[in-house]
C-alpha cells in the first residue's frame, strides 16, 4: 500500500471517529437537557450543574434561554426546545444544534419556569462552561462569573481549568474563585484553611473581608476561628495603607501648596511686599495653559501631548511680564507702606479677575491631560494618580532649580543680601530697584508655571487663584518668611495636616483648625520655622 494511500485512509478514519464521537456526545446531552423539563424546581440546580460538569460549549445557548425565561418543553414527549415567534405558533429549535425542527402551537410547549436563585446558579454554570475557552479574556470573565456567584459544583472544573492554565493572571484569578467556592464546600479543614489564606493576600482589601464574613456564618469554630484572623490581619493592612494614602494625598497638596507659595516666598522675604494679587497670577499661569491648548487643538493636535511643556515658558514669560509691570507700575511707589501694598495688590487682583471674566467668561474652562498625565496605578495599596505624581514631580524640580538660582548664581547673591541688609547691599552697588524688579517678575513667572500644574487638578476659572492665596500666606509664615527650605517643609507640612484633619473634622474645620495652631506656633516663633538672618533683620 502506498504511503500517500495510507495517509487518505488514515484521515478518512479520523473523520469518521471524530463524526461518531461527536454525534455520541449530541445524543448524550439530550437527555440531560431534557430532564429539564421534568425536574421540580428544587432539582434544577442539580440538573443545571450536571450540564455544566460536561464541559461541552453547546449546553451555553440552552442555559442562557433558560436563564432569561426563554426555554419551552413540549407537553406531548418533554423534549426542551429554543423558540422564537412564528406568528400564532412558534418556531421550535434544537438546543444543541440550533436548527429549525419545525412550529408548535403555543399551547404545545410550557416554559420551564425560574427564579433568582436559579438565575445565579445559572451565571455560575455559565462562568464554570468557559473556564477552558481557547481565548484568554473569555477565561478570565468565566473566572469572575464563578467568583461572583460561588458554588461548590464548580470545584471539578475549576481544578480542571487550573491544571490546564498557563497564564499566570488567569491562573491566580481562578485560584481565587475557587478558594471562594471552597468556603462554602463540605471540603476538610486544611483546604478551607488555604482558601482564607488565598482570599486574604490575594483578593484583600474590603472586597476579601466581605467575602469572608458572608461565609463565617456557613463553616465550623476552626474554620470560624481562621477567617477571625484573616479579617484582623486584613484590617491592619487597611489602616496602615490608609495612613500611608493620607501621607500621599497630604504631599499631593503639599506639593500644590509649595507652587503657590515658593513665589511668595521670595517676594515677601526680598520685598517685604503683601501681595495679594500673587494669587492671580497663578490663575493667568492656567488661563495660559488654555489659551496654548486651544491653539494646539485648533492648528497642531498631533502636538497636544506636548501642549504642557510648551505651556510652561509661555505662562512664565506671560506672568512674569505682568508681574514686572505691576511692580514698576504701582508697587516701587509703596515700598515701606505695608498697608497701602495690601489694599494696591487687592485692588490689582480685582482688576485682573474682571479682566478674565471679560475675555473668556465667568464659567470654567475646559484644559486637558495629555495622555502621559492620565489614568493611575497600584502602588502596593495605594492608588496613584499620574497627574498627581507629575506634579509633585515638577514641584520638586521648581523648588531645586530656584535653590540652585538662589545658591549659585550672581543674581541670587544679590537676592540675598537685598534681603539680609537692603541698605548695605545699595552701598556696595547693587542696584536693588531693579533686583526688587526682577525678584517680583520671578515670584510672578513662578506663580504662573505653579497655574500650568493646577490646571491639571483644578477648575480654570477667574476664582483660581483665591482658593491658595491665603494657604500660600500660611505656608510662608510657618515656613519663614524668604526661606525656601521653609517653605517646602511648611507646604508638606500643612497638606499632610489638612488631609489628617479633614476626615475627622471636615474640611472647612480643619482648616480653622490648621489657621489657630499656625497662629499658636507663631506666638512662640514669630519668624517661623526656618527665620532668616541678617543685622537689617535681627535689627
Amino acid at each position: 500500500m502506498s504511503r500517500a494511500l495510507r495517509t487518505v485512509m488514515l484521515a478518512v478514519l479520523l473523520t469518521v471517529s471524530l463524526f461518531c464521537r461527536t454525534g455520541y456526545a449530541q445524543e448524550d446531552l439530550k437527555p440531560l437537557i431534557n430532564e429539564l423539563a421534568t425536574a421540580k424546581l428544587p432539582d434544577l440546580p442539580s440538573k443545571i450543574q450536571a450540564l455544566a460538569t460536561t464541559g461541552d460549549p453547546r449546553v451555553v445557548p440552552a442555559l442562557e434561554a433558560l436563564g432569561e425565561g426563554d426555554l419551552y418543553f413540549r407537553k406531548s414527549d418533554n423534549a426542551v426546545f429554543l423558540t422564537k415567534p412564528a406568528g400564532a405558533n412558534l418556531t421550535v429549535i434544537d438546543p444543541l444544534s440550533g436548527e429549525t425542527v419545525g412550529e408548535e402551537a403555543k399551547g404545545a410547549l410550557t416554559k420551564i419556569r425560574v427564579n433568582n436563585n436559579l438565575r445565579r446558579v445559572i451565571r455560575s454554570a455559565l462562568g464554570g462552561l468557559t473556564l477552558l475557552s481557547p481565548d484568554r479574556n473569555v477565561r478570565l470573565q468565566a473566572a469572575d462569573a464563578v467568583l461572583k456567584s460561588p458554588s461548590a459544583e464548580n470545584l471539578g472544573l475549576l481544578d480542571t481549568a487550573i491544571a490546564k492554565e498557563t497564564d499566570p493572571v488567569v491562573r491566580t484569578r481562578m485560584e481565587t474563585a475557587r478558594s471562594v467556592s471552597v468556603l462554602g464546600s463540605d471540603l476538610g479543614a486544611d483546604e478551607k484553611k488555604k482558601a482564607i489564606e488565598t482570599i486574604r493576600d490575594k483578593i484583600g482589601g474590603r472586597d476579601a473581608i466581605g467575602i469572608l464574613m458572608t461565609a463565617a456564618p456557613n463553616v465550623d469554630a476552626a474554620a470560624k476561628a481562621e477567617i477571625d484572623n484573616a479579617i484582623a490581619k486584613i484590617q491592619g493592612n487597611l489602616a496602615f495603607w490608609d495612613l500611608g494614602q493620607n501621607i500621599w494625598y497630604g504631599m499631593s497638596l503639599g506639593s500644590v501648596l509649595l507652587l503657590a507659595a515658593i513665589g511668595l516666598a521670595i517676594t515677601f522675604g526680598v520685598m517685604g511686599i503683601i501681595n495679594m494679587a500673587h494669587g492671580e497670577m497663578v490663575m493667568l499661569g492656567a488661563y495660559s495653559t488654555f489659551v496654548v491648548q486651544d491653539v494646539i487643538r485648533d492648528s497642531y493636535p498631533g502636538l497636544f501631548d506636548w501642549s504642557l511643556a510648551i505651556a510652561l515658558p509661555v505662562a512664565f514669560l506671560v506672568t512674569g511680564a505682568v508681574g514686572l509691570i505691576i511692580e514698576r507700575g504701582v508697587i516701587r511707589f509703596l515700598y515701606g507702606r505695608p498697608l497701602e501694598t495690601l489694599l494696591a495688590t487687592w485692588g490689582i487682583s480685582l482688576i485682573l479677575q474682571q479682566l478674565v471674566r471679560t475675555i473668556f467668561g465667568p464659567t470654567n474652562q475646559e484644559v486637558g491631560n495629555p495622555s502621559w498625565m492620565a489614568g493611575s496605578f497600584p502602588l502596593g495599596g495605594l492608588t496613584i494618580t499620574w497627574n498627581r505624581l507629575w506634579i509633585v514631580l515638577f514641584s520638586l524640580s521648581v523648588f531645586f532649580a530656584l535653590l540652585v538660582l538662589m545658591k549659585r548664581s550672581a543674581y541670587g547673591l544679590q537676592m540675598r543680601a537685598v534681603t539680609q541688609n537692603r541698605r548695605m547691599a545699595s552701598s556696595m552697588g547693587i542696584r536693588t530697584p531693579w533686583v526688587d524688579a526682577l525678584t517680583f517678575a520671578l515670584g510672578s513667572g513662578i506663580a504662573g508655571i505653579a497655574g500650568v500644574a493646577l490646571s491639571q487638578i483644578d477648575n480654570v476659572s477667574p476664582n483660581l487663584g483665591q482658593s491658595y492665596i491665603i494657604d500660600s500666606f500660611m505656608v510662608v509664615v510657618f515656613g519663614g518668611v524668604g526661606n525656601l527650605w521653609g517653605t517646602l517643609v511648611g507646604a508638606l507640612s500643612l497638606g499632610i495636616l489638612n488631609k489628617f484633619l479633614e476626615p475627622t473634622v471636615g474640611a472647612v474645620l480643619g482648616k480653622i483648625l490648621v489657621l489657630v495652631l499656625i497662629i499658636l506656633f507663631i506666638q512662640k516663633r514669630p519668624r517661623g520655622l526656618f527665620a532668616l538672618k541678617g543685622r537689617a533683620i535681627e535689627a
